[in-house]
C-alpha cells in the first residue's frame, strides 16, 4: 500500500505516526494536518479492530504501534469495547481550513462516540 511521505524519512514518519496514534487514543481527538490525519486514520481503525478481538496475540500486535502500556490498556479495556456492535468507521475527520502560518490544510481526527 502506497503511503504519503509527509516530507520525512521512513523511520521519522513511522515514529511520528506512532506518537500521533498514542495521542489520539489518550485524548480521543487530535488536531493535525489533513495529510497526517488521513495517514493516521487507517492505523487507528486497525488498532481498534485488534482491541475488539481482545486476545493476547491482538494485544501484542497492537503493542508494535502503541508502546505506552497505559494507553494500550485503555485501548483494549475502555475504547475498543465501546465499538463492540459497530462494524467499522471508528474515527471521524473534520476539515478546519488553512493554518495561519503556512496555509497547510488542518483537520481534527476524533474517535466516534
Amino acid at each position: 500500500m502506497a503511503q504519503r511521505k509527509l516530507g520525512r524519512t521512513g523511520s521519522h514518519r513511522e515514529a511520528m505516526l506512532k506518537n500521533a496514534l498514542v495521542s489520539l487514543f489518550k485524548y480521543e481527538r487530535i488536531r493535525t494536518t489533513e495529510a497526517k490525519a488521513k495517514e493516521i486514520r487507517p492505523l487507528a481503525e486497525k488498532l481498534i479492530s485488534l482491541g475488539k478481538r481482545g486476545d493476547l496475540h491482538a494485544r501484542r500486535q497492537a503493542a508494535v504501534y502503541v508502546q505506552d502500556k497505559a494507553i494500550l490498556k485503555k485501548l483494549f479495556d475502555e475504547i475498543a469495547p465501546t465499538y463492540e456492535e459497530r462494524p467499522g468507521g471508528y474515527t471521524r475527520l473534520f476539515k478546519l481550513g488553512p493554518r495561519r502560518g503556512d496555509a497547510a490544510p488542518l483537520a481534527i481526527l476524533e474517535l466516534v462516540k
